[in-house]
């Protein structure tokens, strides 16, 4: 049986929608819309009674957050006669806010006409905040993930130390994601902005210098924050303001710098993190944070990415310090160790050594030169596994006990067999190979005779009229591995024959087998003809050597043919270079090098050439500084000389003074020679071309009042 509905209907609904949990608003259409009746719901949701709320606008729930543009749409909506939904941040009578959606639409009467709005309105504060937090989170995720992007973006450009650009790649990247602006500044005697990581500090190149300070310096005045910073005294990061005069010489030298980078002058700040060294800090990375934020504005994100690259940086630039550091330890150890261009009384001898430049390391190899008495002559060449300092002293403990042994006793095996009881002994720490010959002056015909012994290496090769003969006889275990008697071999060398001794580092590459570039070897060997020991060891290394993956040791020497030297030695290689050590006897070589070249290659003037290399050789070792190196191009016209240094420093000419020692060494060359400079890596060459004018007549040009 159905129920039947009340009589009056209207009082049941007006009981519903008091009773109901969802909040209704009936305002009027008039100016204003002004309230004219609310439920209980109403109530309980914004704490306004029926009576409070009556006759006043809806927009009494609007606070200091609500957003206008909300309350604008739907002030349209009810302009247009329309139903609108809008969720709207609203505030209660005790001023708490919430979320509010509400639901507007028209109420006609009989005839159509418009004469109230009813609204209804949903408390959604939860799940809008539970919505935001997803938002934030996801934006948190997000950012988080552009800051490890931003750290392992930076770790894979810092792979590549030698990009002179690399520090200004960082800031870009920096820049594009992080901050307005980065800048790095490296203290190398004073502050200086750097675009890369150089391995040495350059000299004579810092934008500010420090002043000598004291602890005490900045008492009774402002604090020099970054001088701080640099000394250890804070832990940074420190924040500088820019648009303000900084306190101390080091801030505000910084300041004017990232002024001028930034272009402007204006309240923003910069913030200035310690990049960290071993044992010192090695200088300031500098940000401008977006928005004109200071350091405590910071996101944990921004806290955490500025700060580890700059710890990246200081680490990169630390290693790349100390790795080149020990790198020239260990070369110059290695090259103090080997000998001089070697000069024998009848035998021509060219020698060659350099480390892999490839990869940057330094290794075991070495050769040796000696003439224990008037009748021998001793060739080494040796390798000690490995390419450090700890291999380079191997090899010097090596070189010297077979140096020893050398002159003591003029048989190969026999000094082999000794050698290996000594390193036994020593327990030297790595595996070496080498091969000795002694050469024995024959009484007739201008010949020699060779002996030889092999431990572990390479057989050496003998050229005689295109015919190459490779010497592997006499072969054995490394050193220190020899546990009986040695075996040696021999063979006579005729005028006119060249011995070339080699380590591996001459024809091993990744891309071929040991045998195959043996055979180039030889192949090459085969092509020597009437060259000069320095024209062939130029010719191997321009075949074979152009680009080495190793160590490369190399020595040639050439029995002299009088009666075929004099004639032309067609096909000989037109360039020449020797590596000389920073002292003034590199002088004397440079000149005797001058000399049997132009004699060699048939090239007038020889005179004015070894004037001009002594001079370029003097200034090289007056002025530069490292390993020179010295190259002779023939051009045709003329001979060309070329000395390289790592002086970055360009050559002057100065005026002479009768008074004065010195001041016409460049003066003399200009005389001689067309002469210019241009940078070399780290260094410089200076080149001269020499034009063959007689010395007398160029010494007479130079003399004071002539």
């Amino acid at each position: 049986m159905v129920n039947p509905l009340p009589d009056d209907l209207a009082e049941v609904r007006d009981r519903a929608l008091r009773a109901t949990d969802v909040s209704f608003v009936l305002t009027s259409a008039g100016p204003g819309s002004p309230v004219v009746w609310v439920n209980d719901a109403f109530t309980r949701t914004t704490g306004w009674t029926l009576e409070e709320i009556v006759g006043r606008r809806p927009s009494v729930l609007h606070g200091p957050d609500t957003d206008p543009a909300v309350g604008r749409r739907m002030a349209a909506a009810v302009a247009a006669g329309r139903t609108a939904t809008e969720t709207i941040l609203n505030y209660r009578k005790d001023g708490t806010p919430f979320w509010n959606q509400v639901s507007l639409s028209p109420v006609a009467d009989d005839d159509g006409v418009v004469r109230h709005w009813v609204g209804i309105q949903v408390d959604v504060t939860e799940r809008v905040e539970h919505a935001g937090g997803l938002e934030r989170s996801v934006q948190e995720e997000r950012r988080a993930r552009r800051g490890l992007a931003v750290v392992a973006h930076v770790s894979r450009l810092l792979g590549d130390v030698d990009d002179p650009h690399l520090l200004r790649e960082v800031a870009r990247l920096l820049e594009h994601d992080v901050v307005e602006l980065a800048a790095y500044f490296l203290d190398e005697g004073g502050l200086r902005a750097v675009d890369g990581i150089a391995a040495t500090v350059p000299e004579g190149r810092s934008t500010r210098r420090h002043r000598d300070r004291r602890p005490d310096d900045d008492a009774g005045g402002a604090a020099d924050v970054v001088q701080q910073l640099l000394d250890g005294a804070v832990e940074g990061p420190v924040e500088v303001r820019l648009d303000a005069d900084a306190a101390g010489e080091t801030t505000a030298w910084l300041v004017d710098q990232v002024r001028e980078r930034l272009g402007r002058r204006d309240r923003a700040v910069a913030v200035v993190h310690a990049i960290p060294g071993r044992r010192r800090t090695l200088g300031v990375q500098v940000t401008v944070p977006l928005g004109g934020r200071g350091l405590a504005d910071l996101d944990e994100h921004e806290q955490l990415v500025l700060p580890l690259v700059a710890r990246r940086i200081g680490t990169v630039t630390d290693n790349v310090r100390l790795y080149a550091q020990e790198h020239r330890l260990a070369e110059t150890l290695q090259r103090a160790m080997l000998p001089q261009q070697a000069e024998v009384r009848d035998l021509d001898v060219w020698t060659y050594y350099a480390p892999s430049s490839a990869h940057a390391q330094v290794g075991g190899d070495w050769f040796d030169v000696l003439e224990p008495d008037a009748q021998h002559v001793a060739l080494v060449v040796g390798d000690v596994v490995g390419h450090d300092v700890e291999a380079a002293a191997a090899m010097g403990q090596l070189r010297s006990v077979v140096r020893s042994y050398v002159f003591g006793m003029p048989e190969p095996a026999e000094v082999l067999r000794k050698v290996d009881q000594l390193v036994a002994g020593m327990q030297v720490p790595r595996a070496a190979s080498l091969v000795l010959v002694t050469l024995r002056r024959d009484d007739e015909g201008g010949g020699w005779t060779a002996g030889y012994s092999r431990a572990g290496h390479l057989p050496p090769l003998v050229s005689r009229d295109g015919e190459v003969m490779r010497l592997d006889d006499a072969g054995g275990p490394m050193i220190g591995f020899g546990t009986g008697e040695r075996t040696a071999g021999s063979i006579h060398l005729r005028p006119g024959d060249v011995l070339v001794l080699y380590t591996d580092g001459l024809i091993e590459r990744r891309d071929r087998r040991m045998r195959d570039g043996l055979e180039a070897l030889v192949d090459a060997a085969a092509l020597f003809g009437r060259q000069d020991a320095a024209g062939v060891g130029e010719d191997l290394l321009s075949r074979l050597a152009d680009k080495p993956e190793d160590d490369v040791a190399v020595v040639v020497v050439r029995v002299p043919d009088p009666a075929a030297d004099g004639q032309d030695g067609g096909g000989a290689l037109r360039r020449r270079r020797w590596s000389l050590p920073s002292q003034p006897s590199s002088i004397g070589r440079a000149r005797q090098a001058v000399l049997r070249t132009c004699a060699a290659w048939g090239i007038p003037g020889a005179s004015s050439a070894e004037l001009v290399v002594s001079e370029l050789v003097a200034n090289a070792v007056l002025h530069g500084w490292g390993h020179l190196e010295l190259r002779l191009y023939d051009t045709g016209d003329g001979l060309r000389i070329e000395v390289e240094d790592a002086n970055p420093t360009p050559p002057v000419t100065t005026d002479g003074h009768v008074g004065r020692v010195g001041g016409y060494g460049m003066r003399i060359v200009e005389r001689l020679a067309d002469w210019g400079w241009r940078p070399a890596g780290t260094g410089k060459v200076v080149w001269a071309r020499v034009r063959p004018l007689p010395i007398t007549a160029a010494m007479q040009q130079e003399q004071p009042g002539a």
